[in-house]
């Protein structure tokens, strides 16, 4: 069942998206974003949001915002720089491995946003998420430990400060 409310959110942030990748706002673009942001509304509103009043939340987009400049400017360039390192380095200093990383987080959205950021940032993969151990198996190229609680300190403890804030 469509709902108006969950529509009209879903289609403001599809447009919203469209325009930012499109990175025009030509009439054509516009005219274009507002037709396929209305039918993304119309077709994935029921799928997409259970509660449409959490992202009208100024709260949750100042987090929202934080958390994507910090992680475009001080995560991944850290990520970066030390998978550079190790291309760079002579002897490839690797110490690769599967590590199991615990969760505390509710949502769908929260888990995808932790996963994603931590598969975005080079260096580690998640391979996959066990809903009822409530953990990511993680590869990392560089495993400083295998203790579950302190490699959730080293790789994922920030998304998820941020993702609990923005989508819990």
């Amino acid at each position: 069942m469509v709902k108006p409310l969950n529509s009209v959110v879903v289609a403001v942030l599809a447009f919203f998206a469209y325009i930012v990748f499109s990175g025009s706002v030509s009439t054509y673009d516009l005219l274009t974003g507002v037709i396929v942001a209305t039918a993304t509304g119309v077709l994935f509103s029921s799928i997409t949001l259970q509660n449409p009043w959490k992202t009208l939340s100024p709260r949750r987009w100042y987090y929202a915002l934080r958390y994507a400049a910090r992680y475009f400017t001080i995560d991944e360039t850290k990520a970066h720089l030390d998978v550079i390192k190790r291309i760079l380095h002579p002897k490839a200093p690797v110490n690769p491995a599967i590590v199991k990383v615990p969760f505390d987080v509710e949502s769908d959205y929260a888990k995808t946003a932790i996963a994603c950021s931590i598969t975005n940032t080079p260096g580690t993969v998640v391979v996959e998420i066990d809903e009822e151990k409530r953990v990511f198996y993680i590869h990392w190229i560089d495993a400083k430990t295998l203790d579950p609680v302190k490699a959730r300190e080293e790789i994922s403890l920030i998304f998820e400060k941020y993702s609990k804030k923005i989508f819990d």
